[in-house]
């Protein structure tokens, strides 16, 4: 380049870059190739950078027709450059298509298998537990009004019961039950004892959503009202269940305090060396069957409910509750 010193010569020789150019990028089958190209052409040390450097030989009325050539130089191979590109996007789009293309004519060559999300299969295996023990299943709707939620089950509107669920009201009365408790009042109010059911449903309270909590979650509510029933055979089912359900664990029983049954227990099991509360139960407060129409001194029964998520997340080992509500493939198809 250093011999170039006349208009002429670094004529030709822009006129031979472009040539070249043309050449190159026509030939070039990838993205990756045609940016080394633009930077071998067009870059601070590129081609064209090279040849111009050497118009400090060419008089002062000549470097402008050089510049001016140059400048055309620079847009047409800009221009190639950016068309090229496109085409060979369009071949990789189409080349990708044609590889991912589905014969829908062909035989099949199998079915791929489904998974049952574990808080399916861990209501599943609850409700059969008790289905087992002679318990049949009721359900009820999630969007409730404030008496079967809350009044019917001995929690008056003024109850300091009711600042332990915070609760998502709706209008015209109306919320978002914050238990499955409200299914026993409906049912009874259909069947007349003696009745075994198991409830089951998702329910809402406004919680903070973190490692153990959210504001939608599932229950599963067992109820039982029977002539002489008494706390030996609530304790004598909740063990029955624990035991298949967990195997043969360490049990306790925690006295507790719940508007809709009295006595009122918690109960725990020894998980890996710690005490876990799975649940909580206790006999049905005469007041409750009152309110029903039912005789307490001819009727008792015993109610407890328990959160499926606990129960799963026991089972699976699993250390945070939100791992089941997003929907990862990569962590469902362990189950």
């Amino acid at each position: 380049m250093s011999e170039i010193v006349s208009l002429q010569q670094l004529t030709r020789e822009l006129d031979l870059l472009e040539k070249e150019a043309a050449k190159e990028i026509s030939a070039s089958n990838d993205a990756d190739g045609l940016e080394k190209l633009r930077v071998n052409l067009l870059g601070k040390k590129g081609r064209l950078s090279r040849v111009l450097g050497t118009m400090g030989q060419l008089p002062g009325k000549e470097r402008p027709l050089v510049g001016q050539r140059a400048n055309l130089l620079k847009n047409q191979v800009q221009k190639l450059l950016a068309e090229r590109l496109q085409v060979v996007k369009s071949i990789k789009m189409a080349k990708l298509i044609a590889e991912e293309e589905i014969d829908i004519t062909a035989p099949p060559i199998g079915f791929p298998l489904g998974h049952r999300h574990p808080l399916i299969s861990t209501t599943e295996r609850i409700v059969d537990l008790f289905c087992g023990l002679g318990y049949s299943v009721a359900e009820g709707p999630e969007i409730e009004n404030d008496y079967y939620n809350f009044e019917a089950l001995n929690i008056p509107l003024d109850h300091p019961a009711r600042d332990m669920q915070d609760t998502f009201y709706l209008e015209n009365n109306l919320l978002l039950r914050t238990h499955t408790s409200p299914v026993q009042i409906r049912f009874l109010e259909q069947n007349p004892p003696p009745v075994r059911i198991v409830a089951p449903g998702r329910v809402y309270r406004r919680d903070a959503v973190d490692a153990t909590h959210s504001p939608v979650f599932h229950q599963v509510e067992v109820l039982a009202i029977d002539e002489c029933l008494d706390f030996s055979h609530l304790r004598g089912t909740v063990l029955a269940f624990l035991k298949a359900f967990f195997g043969d664990l360490p049990v306790r029983f925690r006295a507790s305090y719940f508007p809709f049954t009295e006595p009122s227990a918690e109960v725990d099991v020894q998980w890996r060396g710690k005490w876990l509360e799975v649940m909580g139960c206790g006999m049905v407060d005469p007041s409750v069957l009152e309110g029903l129409g039912l005789d307490p001194e001819r009727w008792s029964g015993f109610a407890a409910g328990l959160g499926v998520e606990r129960f799963c997340m026991v089972r699976h080992g699993i250390d945070d509750i939100r791992r089941l509500y997003t929907s990862d493939l990569r962590f469902l198809e362990q189950f």
